[in-house]
């Protein structure tokens, strides 16, 4: 288990490896107990950690169900941060891998962070992924233009 994340990008990193490894206890511990999260899948939103637990085990059995790991790649990261607060915004890429590394699909979502300084380590405190719309058929768009 983790310490605590003394970087913002241990935080970023944390996410990264989590996802792959689909570990739901390592990637819960970059999440404040009160998150609130804007998703743009299942529920709308999630508020506090055992909401969000239990969506993010959700995702992650179902990935296991199928057999695909997910690496995530961020693209256009920027990252805004001070003393207590810090900001990350990027462009997600998540890309699906069977057993074989063989590559299946891949989606990008556009992201932002919100973290705080809680006892010397940076917790995220509210996250919200989105897709632009089409508007002629109403779907989202999973690709960077």
């Amino acid at each position: 288990m983790n310490d605590g994340f003394t970087k913002v990008q241990d935080v970023i990193e944390n996410y990264k490896t989590a996802v792959y490894e689909q570990d739901v206890e390592k990637f819960v511990t970059a999440y404040a107990t009160n998150i609130q999260v804007y998703d743009c899948w299942e529920d709308w939103e999630y508020k506090g950690i055992s909401k969000w637990k239990e969506a993010v085990n959700g995702w992650f059995n179902h990935l296991k169900e199928e057999g695909v790991q997910l690496k995530v790649e961020l693209n256009d990261l920027v990252v805004e941060e001070n003393v207590g607060l810090a900001f990350i915004y990027c462009n997600m890429s998540l890309m699906a891998y069977n057993g074989s590394g063989e590559k299946l699909r891949q989606i990008t979502n556009r992201f932002t962070f919100g973290l705080k300084k809680e006892n010397n380590s940076w917790k995220i405190i509210h996250q919200h992924s989105s897709l632009p719309i089409s508007m002629e058929t109403g779907k989202g768009i999973f690709n960077l233009k």
